[in-house]
């Protein structure tokens, strides 16, 4: 039993061992000054106690070599580690530029994941090991926070908004996945595991899972459905922002400010419209909050990153192509735009 006692889970992550070489320095560091300010005290206890009543010690004042080594080794180990402490910090904060998006969603008492090729999964995640992986997550009710020790990453879920979290595994193999951060009675359940494959299983996997579509598809279904298409028109005279190559601009605002088009902005716009006005654009956006759930809302979002593609590649349907047995019909877009059956895009 003493065996399979462990101080620390597996490592299997790009970050893991540095991880684990930083924390048990600090732990080995902070030991020994504790440790040498303990035994320095027993000894001055011992050695300069007073023996007499009468007893006058030397007074010893301005003794430059002690306080200088006192002062100044201290401050360089500690400021040492403080700066390791930071590099290792931002490497964990910005994820590679490679990394493959995935989306995850908090519930009490589930974990739900969205691959962008379109396999959904629950209290499971499969990704490649080799490949970094950035997470977005945000949660549907309660404080969340996604953990995996094997990986060294924890990163709090909340409500109303999105965080996220990156990390590349090394080592093939089933991990645990918990949430650390208490989110009600039946917190203890929500867990789940990550199955690190390697890169040809993975693929494999994804052919085995996408039967819905990718997250880009589902969301061009969604952009026609809601009838976005009446006025985010892809020929730059609609009665609303171009969404072409809109994500990870700078977009102008009303009132001179500026704000970068990234996954937090753009679901605000679309769940509060009001909230950040685009310069020379009137606030006529309905709020789809209460009708979207959160899958939707990264769907629309995949489906707007899809419309900023490469130079020669072929644009999505944004004219109005809409998919089949959606009940739509033309709408104002230009030739062949769609809009949701029955939409009055005058009232919007």
């Amino acid at each position: 039993m003493i065996s399979r006692i462990r101080l620390l889970p597996d490592s299997a992550s790009t970050v893991s061992g540095e991880y684990d070489l930083f924390f048990w320095l600090m732990v080995l560091l902070c030991g020994a000054v504790g440790l040498g300010i303990a035994v320095f005290l027993v000894y001055s206890v011992i050695r300069y106690h007073r023996r007499s009543e009468n007893e006058l010690p030397p007074q010893i004042r301005n003794y430059i070599p002690a306080e200088a080594a006192w002062i100044g080794i201290p401050f360089i180990l500690f400021m040492g580690m403080y700066a390791w402490g930071a590099k290792l910090y931002f490497d964990v904060e910005r994820p590679p530029d490679n990394a493959i998006s995935m989306y995850a969603i908090g519930k009490q008492w589930m974990w739900k994941i969205q691959h962008p090729e379109g396999p959904r999964e629950i209290n499971e995640l499969h990704i490649p090991i080799g490949r970094p992986v950035k997470l977005t997550m945000t949660s549907q009710d309660a404080i969340h926070s996604f953990f995996v020790p094997a990986f060294r990453t924890k990163q709090d879920v909340l409500p109303g908004r999105y965080t996220s979290t990156w990390f590349e595994a090394t080592t093939p193999g089933k991990y645990h996945l918990f949430c650390a951060e208490y989110c009600g009675t039946k917190h203890s359940g929500m867990i789940g595991w990550v199955y690190a494959m390697n890169p040809h299983d993975y693929q494999l996997w994804l052919q085995q899972g996408a039967a819905e579509g990718s997250l880009a598809s589902t969301g061009e279904k969604l952009f026609h459905q809601y009838g976005c298409a009446n006025c985010h028109h892809f020929t730059g005279h609609g009665r609303a922002p171009n969404l072409q190559n809109l994500y990870g601009r700078q977009i102008a605002l009303a009132g001179g400010e500026t704000v970068v088009a990234d996954d937090t902005y753009i679901r605000e716009s679309i769940l509060q419209p009001r909230a950040k006005i685009v310069e020379g654009f009137q606030s006529i956006m309905p709020t789809f909050e209460g009708q979207l759930s959160e899958e939707q809302v990264i769907d629309l979002i995949s489906y707007i990153k899809a419309l900023g593609p490469q130079p020669g590649a072929e644009l999505p349907s944004s004219s109005g192509t809409a998919p089949k047995d959606y009940g739509t019909q033309p709408g104002i877009a230009g030739p062949g735009a769609t809009s949701n059956a029955g939409s009055q895009p005058e009232t919007r």
